[in-house]
């Protein structure tokens, strides 16, 4: 996706929420939960990562499955992956996976892409617990997801509908890398870019399996950016 388009993709989303046009329900959480959701909303603030070096910065890569993609007509996530990368190495011991309950049925479609069925998620954790043990993981680190307006709509949506609130977390995409380090490649799936990089695609689909073929897509890509003189994020925003 083009930089003017992404731009405008969130002032989209930006707009509803400050309309206030969403037609859903805020899910009523307990205090302990809201308050944690308030204190992790202070510390990102108060947290600069722009300016710290891609050798000692740490992210957590995340990937999720869901019914579809529109979440604002009714598609939900079923499932959620994250792998953690500390000091620009990944931490394949400290991941997060989940299924995500709904009583949306799944589409041939889904089930065959990512092997998830109904009875799985009937049993699953619900969304409020999902999440919240997803933000308990991840705490106030950036995240990474490839090519993230997949992820970030999806979550935009899910924050409004738990907490009623936009979503302040910090989500980077991982186009921002390729895009500055070979610009003239014309890729776009996960896939082809572990392909084009030497990646084994492994567990392709699976949330977990994603978050971790991008986090190993992430490091490569550092590494050819720093190559480039890009050392933080701040000079990936100012090259893009």
């Amino acid at each position: 996706m083009a930089f003017e388009p992404f731009i405008e993709f969130f002032r989209g989303i930006q707009h509803k929420f400050s309309t206030g046009t969403s037609p859903e329900r805020p899910i009523v959480q307990n205090k302990e939960q809201m308050a944690y959701m308030r204190q992790l909303q202070r510390e990102i603030k108060q947290k600069d990562v722009l300016h710290i070096p891609f050798d000692r910065l740490d992210l957590v890569v995340f990937d999720i499955e869901t019914t579809g993609f529109y979440p604002y007509q009714g598609d939900e996530m079923i499932s959620i992956g994250a792998v953690k990368i500390i000091h620009g190495e990944i931490r394949e011991e400290e991941t997060f996976y989940s299924l995500v309950h709904t009583e949306i049925e799944i589409s041939p479609e889904i089930e065959t892409l990512t092997g998830i069925n109904n009875d799985q998620l009937l049993d699953a954790p619900s969304l409020p617990e999902v999440i919240g043990q997803f933000l308990h993981f991840s705490k106030d680190l950036p995240l990474v997801a490839h090519h993230a307006v997949h992820e970030k709509s999806f979550l935009q949506n899910i924050f409004w509908k738990l907490y009623r609130k936009p979503l302040q977390l910090r989500i980077i995409d991982t186009s921002f890398l390729y895009r500055i380090a070979e610009p003239d490649l014309n890729l776009v799936k996960l896939e082809d870019l572990c392909d084009h990089n030497g990646i084994p695609v492994i567990n392709r689909h699976h949330a977990l399996g994603d978050a971790l073929l991008a986090a190993k897509l992430w490091t490569v890509y550092i590494e050819k950016v720093k190559d480039k003189g890009i050392d933080s994020l701040k000079d990936v925003y100012e090259r893009i």
